[in-house]
């Protein structure tokens, strides 16, 4: 990690985990990368396969996998990290996983999403609504969302203003901000190369409540070879911030 002071999360989309040989480079990856928390996206286990995600020193791991080789997420928390869940929430189909709990006695909820491609936006206001009881001020929200969050977020500037505008509102309505596009300002970086439309795209995301602002040090993209996505690491001071009530707003008034 970091240092001890530091809270360091890692997300990346992973495409695939199946291959023995590209399992042990992950884990070779995280090893070096050394975060307290590492999000992973469509690791592509089945369920009952989801064991085979193990990586030396993060032995602390949650997962969500459906019936077929498709989706798929995971949270591996470090060795060194006191840790204490209160609360685990996923969906059938892997596309999900939210912790709510505790990290060096420090309140932590983590939510790892993977919205599946072409459903997206319905996807996200659909899972938001399912779990806007459990966002508050304390929460993460990592993964791969298949959505850029700005007109800065794809090389050809070809954005869905329309989408972009609906998602940060049911965003900003959760208290929630992209972590890295406030650090980053105005940077074009992108997480994502599509070979089919030639262009670069920025849909890989570290999001969090807005208390949490003050508290992130660093966000950075860091490169992933052994995956077509690129992933984020985001450094956190270790104290989150002090303990305020949730807010009282409902997603569903607003979408």
């Amino acid at each position: 990690m970091a240092g001890n002071t530091d809270l360091v999360i890692l997300t990346v989309n992973v495409n695939g985990m199946n291959s023995p040989i590209k399992r042990r480079q992950i884990a070779d990856w995280i090893k070096s990368q050394n975060p307290t928390i590492c999000c992973l996206q469509e690791t592509h286990l089945k369920q009952g396969d989801a064991y085979r995600v193990k990586v030396k020193g993060w032995s602390k791991i949650y997962y969500a996998s459906g019936e077929v080789k498709k989706a798929g997420v995971a949270i591996l928390i470090s060795d060194q990290a006191k840790v204490k869940i209160d609360l685990i929430k996923t969906d059938k189909e892997g596309n999900y996983i939210l912790l709510k709990g505790s990290i060096n006695n420090e309140a932590i909820s983590i939510l790892n999403i993977y919205a599946p491609s072409g459903m997206a936006l319905n996807f996200l206001k659909e899972k938001l609504r399912e779990l806007q009881e459990e966002i508050d001020n304390k929460t993460v929200i990592v993964g791969d969302l298949n959505l850029a969050l700005s007109e800065l977020g794809k090389s050809n500037h070809k954005t869905n203003k329309k989408e972009i505008k609906e998602v940060n509102r049911i965003l900003e309505n959760l208290g929630i901000l992209d972590l890295w596009r406030k650090l980053n300002g105005d940077r074009r970086e992108y997480t994502f190369f599509s070979a089919v439309h030639g262009t670069y795209s920025k849909i890989d995301h570290i999001l969090g409540h807005k208390d949490l602002k003050i508290k992130c040090k660093k966000a950075e993209i860091v490169n992933a070879f052994f995956s077509d996505h690129d992933a984020i690491k985001t450094t956190f001071n270790k104290k989150l911030g002090g303990n305020r009530p949730k807010s009282n707003w409902k997603l569903n008034n607003l979408i």
